[in-house]
């Protein structure tokens, strides 16, 4: 049955018989991603296989391969597609907000709340991806390097408008907002404590912008 057949269809039967189908390539892709995620920050990214993560994501372990060449590749796609996510969610969020603090202060909302609440994909994040220069390497030549220059770019907007220094190097004082935010997110994962990750949020924009000083 070809595709305008289908269209001809009455709706109702249209209906059953889209639902009778197989999932979406790009369903299944995802469902091999979550569980990669689960896998691997429970695991451990060298200690994880294929085989486990195939059996969480509910599919043969010869259909991972249909979608990913390697594990090397499931990690380097779980970054990719989160960074994309979280780079169209920030420029979104963004786009309505004209002071450049009040921007800061959604950029490191937006950063905690998305590892606060994927505590699987926090791990992945600040301590699988770190095992390897290699991925480092990668990781920061591509879309960290994107989400860098958003804050920075931020921070050169609050330079134009006076209410940041003009002698403080932008993209340094991106790297150091950045630092903070990724320190935050590696120390809830470690501690024992349950808190709120987002919650830290505006305490790190606010020493950021205002500093230590009286």
């Amino acid at each position: 049955m070809n595709v305008h057949s289908v269209e001809l269809m009455p709706g109702s039967s249209a209906r059953r018989l889209a639902l009778s189908r197989p999932p979406a390539v790009s369903e299944k892709r995802d469902a091999i991603l979550r569980a990669a995620t689960q896998v691997i920050a429970r695991r451990g990214f060298f200690q994880a296989q294929v085989a486990d993560i195939a059996r969480v994501a509910g599919v043969a372990a010869g259909t991972v391969y249909l979608y990913f060449r390697s594990k090397d590749e499931l990690l380097v796609s779980i970054f990719e597609n989160t960074m994309r996510e979280a780079m169209a969610e920030g420029r979104t969020a963004l786009a309505a907000v004209a002071d450049p603090r009040e921007r800061l202060r959604r950029i490191a909302q937006l950063h905690l709340d998305r590892l606060g609440h994927h505590r699987d994909l926090a791990v992945v994040f600040q301590v699988e991806l770190r095992q390897s220069t290699k991925f480092m390497e990668r990781f920061s030549s591509t879309y960290l390097r994107e989400y860098l220059g958003l804050i920075r770019d931020t921070i050169a907007d609050a330079q134009a408008a006076g209410v940041f220094r003009a002698d403080v190097n932008a993209t340094i004082a991106a790297k150091a907002l950045f630092g903070a935010l990724d320190e935050m997110a590696t120390n809830w994962i470690l501690t024992r404590r349950r808190y709120s990750l987002a919650a830290q949020a505006d305490v790190v924009v606010d020493l950021f912008i205002n500093g230590v000083g009286r």
